[in-house]
């Protein structure tokens, strides 16, 4: 993307939708069993977009292959990332699964690598390395080894592979109506895993409703669309790195929603993050972007 302050723009907004959704969904669990309440939050949203898409008329796949791909890509995109996530959280602490659901980044830019090919240079390793490590300090620096540990872990590897499915196969797609359908296919898969489960628990008044809007629509489809967009324009392993600042914002979204503490480790882990993006997106020299088969 040739435009850098759209760019940035796009970044911050879906980074920062993507960290609300953890103070919002924690206050969301209060109401609504957690795969349920993923469930039906990626169900209407794949449902709404679905008719956005149908009615504007956006160029749909002719293949059953296509079909297939965004299957496969809502599986690991949405119902792998989201329900590793929220089955974490049944054993380990909100802070503990972001900071192993945001170790991404490393792994899309070590698989990357392996499966694609894509070369990185040392210092975009640095700094993916960098920004993970702020991302531990920003959410609290411990890790405790528990079944929902591998759950955390899990969801990071989900999205890594979500990732990378993106690019391969997303640039051949049309974003709204990937956004549209992957988040459909991943809602189901989510609403059967639910019934399966755990026990179903769904309390309606004004504040779960509202919940639900939000993880719906702002929080799902607004952030997913930019999302996609973003990487189908850009490198992934790069655009993966402005994936640390999500849980820079999920900490402030729960000192301003849930009035969670503030404290040095916010300010110490945000300069690191930010840190590690300024190394990952570190333009290579001309004459080194011209030879074939250089590092990107």
């Amino acid at each position: 993307m040739n435009n850098k302050f759209l760019f940035a723009f796009l970044v911050i907004v879906t980074t920062s939708l993507m960290g609300s959704s953890f103070a919002v969904g924690k206050i969301g669990l209060e109401h609504v069993s957690p795969l349920l309440l993923v469930g039906i939050r990626f169900t209407i949203a794949g449902i709404l977009m679905a008719i956005f898409v149908k009615l504007f008329k956006r160029k749909h796949p002719r293949q059953r292959s296509e079909w297939l791909h965004i299957l496969v890509i809502g599986f690991f995109q949405t119902a792998g990332v989201m329900g590793c996530i929220f089955l974490s959280l049944r054993t380990i602490t909100a802070g503990e699964s972001a900071i192993l659901t945001f170790t991404n980044p490393l792994l899309v830019v070590i698989f990357g690598t392996v499966a694609l090919g894509i070369r990185y240079r040392i210092v975009q390793w640095g700094g993916v390395l960098l920004g993970f490590f702020g991302v531990f300090i920003t959410m609290g620096s411990q890790v405790n080894l528990e079944v929902g540990t591998l759950f955390g872990f899990g969801s990071a590897v989900s999205w890594a592979i979500g990732t990378l499915l993106i690019k391969h196969w997303g640039i051949r797609l049309d974003t709204w109506v990937l956004t549209a359908y992957q988040m459909l296919f991943g809602g189901l898969i989510l609403l059967m895993a639910s019934s399966l489960l755990e026990t179903q628990r769904l309390a309606i008044n004004t504040e779960s409703l509202f919940i639900i809007f939000w993880l719906a629509i702002p929080a799902s489809i607004i952030q997913f669309a930019i999302w996609f967009f973003l990487l189908q324009n850009g490198n992934p392993g790069k655009v993966s790195a402005f994936l640390f600042l999500a849980p820079f914002f999920g900490v402030i979204s729960g000192w301003l929603i849930l009035g969670e503490q503030v404290g040095v480790s916010l300010i110490v882990g945000g300069a690191l993050i930010f840190t590690g993006i300024f190394l990952v997106n570190w333009p290579e020299k001309r004459q080194e972007a011209a030879i074939p088969g250089k590092a990107i």
